[in-house]
């Protein structure tokens, strides 16, 4: 199938989605689970699993065996960075802070992702990139009630994995130039999971593994599913698409994490909060269009859906 920058938008904005949803779900999941460590190493266990299966599936064994000393670091890095110690940032913090706060932080992820993308990518920001940049910073927390925003120690670990996924996402770009998006997202869980194995051997909490109740499991289960779609989702859109541009179609996510709060307080969204939703509407539309403006449409060739 023919992949164009128009498929790479659109797999950024099903990423929004599903980031939107596994955000509410997880502050739930992570406490039923009750340790987050545990918690976050099953679920990214049970992704690297099925992602070797697909990698099985799809016959990547002649990419694998081609990969040179440099691409066996990148992918090393992609796991250690963006694959296992901001997980145990991320969801450590999310125990500490309420499921709206976690996404406010994460959603900044463009704004590290546009510094880094600018010197190390060689990527251009434009004037219309900027001003819809603002418009969803400013959408973003009026969205999500900055006035009941606290920077506490769980704040500061989910800036912190935030930032590490942001330099992930550097370099996951410069190796998908070269690499399928399968390949890439597998290094990144399958070797993000060793390194959460042995911290939680470290500490102690193996047998913590095997005495989950079905409900555990359940809640496990569900957040494993959202993070498979959100890795091949997102790897895909990063490697057609300009990864400042593909992180900030992310920001929307907030608009999910927000609805479903609502609906589940059993309220509907205010003015302000319309308000807000509305401008980072029309900050996606600047993004979208400014990102086909300059860039000509990219036309690749593969086999599979997941290239």
């Amino acid at each position: 199938m023919k992949i164009t920058l128009k498929h790479a938008i659109g797999l950024a904005l099903a990423t929004a989605v599903i980031s939107g949803a596994s955000n509410f779900i997880a502050k739930k999941s992570v406490t039923v689970v009750s340790n987050p460590v545990v918690f976050t190493t099953l679920k990214n266990i049970l992704v690297a699993l099925l992602l070797v299966g697909l990698i099985l599936v799809f016959a990547r064994f002649k990419e694998l065996r081609g990969l040179s000393k440099k691409q066996w670091y990148q992918l090393a890095a992609i796991g250690i960075v963006g694959g296992s110690v901001p997980f145990i940032l991320f969801f450590t913090g999310l125990t500490l802070t309420s499921a709206v706060s976690a996404s406010l932080i994460h959603k900044t992820l463009f704004i590290w992702v546009a510094f880094l993308a600018v010197p190390f990518l060689k990527e251009r920001i434009g004037a219309i990139h900027l001003a819809a940049f603002m418009l969803l910073i400013g959408g973003n927390f009026a969205l999500s009630g900055f006035q009941s925003f606290e920077f506490g120690r769980g704040e500061l670990m989910i800036l912190g994995a935030t930032v590490l996924w942001a330099v992930e996402n550097v370099i996951a770009k410069k190796a998908l130039a070269q690499l399928s998006s399968i390949v890439v997202s597998g290094a990144r869980m399958v070797l993000g999971s060793v390194v959460l194995i042995i911290v939680v051997a470290m500490q102690g909490k193996l047998s913590l593994v095997g005495g989950l109740s079905p409900e555990q499991w359940l809640w496990t289960l569900i957040p494993s599913a959202l993070l498979l779609g959100y890795v091949l989702t997102w790897y895909t859109a990063l490697k057609y698409a300009p990864a400042s541009v593909v992180a900030s179609l992310l920001v929307p996510a907030s608009l999910i994490t927000n609805f479903l709060s609502l609906m589940f307080d059993g309220r509907a969204f205010n003015a302000g909060e319309m308000i807000a939703g509305i401008a980072m509407v029309v900050a996606v539309l600047m993004i979208i269009i400014g990102a086909r403006k300059s860039h000509e449409p990219i036309y690749i060739t593969t086999a599979d859906p997941a290239s």
